[in-house]
């Protein structure tokens, strides 16, 4: 049997909308990061390979691949310091242009694994903890900025997680 995308327990998006500044920024990446493994859930490792159209290479395992990336930019290299830890998919498009089918399920539990880790880091910080930006020459950010941007990164290519779901078999909706 092929290998499928599991489903996704979901928070509601609803259930918390009154908290306080970090529990609601918190859920809202939550959200966003779980709406990426619903987009996916239930499809098989060919489907998720498929591209948009051409040229795009835009594909679902893509989009898992290149963000378990800016996960591990963002969390593991910038926030937490860790410059010596290697990049999830070497650089030149390797996240989008690797994104083949035999690939699926370890670039899956890698995407997986990379939000644990980016989970324990941020843990570790308070709002308006600051943190060195190696990609802006030491420039600092502070970690409310960082998950707010997470944020819009995943609701960017969330939507194009939707448009690449419906292609692939009509599934509409978040």
């Amino acid at each position: 049997m092929p290998w499928t995308a599991p489903a996704v327990d979901r928070t509601d998006e609803f259930e918390l909308v009154i908290a306080d500044e970090r529990t609601m920024i918190d859920t809202r990446l939550e959200i966003h990061r779980e709406t990426l493994l619903h987009k996916c859930a239930g499809l098989t490792a060919e489907q998720l390979a498929e591209q948009a159209l051409p040229p795009s290479n835009l594909s679902l395992l893509g989009l898992l691949r290149h963000l378990t990336q800016v996960e591990r930019t963002w969390f593991t290299l910038a926030m937490d310091g860790q410059q010596d830890r290697a990049r999830a998919y070497p650089t030149g498009g390797a996240d989008f242009n690797g994104a083949r089918p035999d690939v699926a399920a370890a670039s899956y539990a890698a995407f997986l694994a990379e939000l644990e880790a980016s989970r324990e880091i941020a843990a570790r910080f308070a709002l308006d903890d600051e943190f060195g930006v190696p990609m802006w020459n030491g420039r600092p950010a502070s970690v409310r900025w960082q998950l707010l941007h997470l944020i819009e990164e995943y609701a960017r290519h969330n939507g194009h997680a939707d448009l690449l779901r419906q292609k692939i078999d009509g599934t509409t909706g978040w």
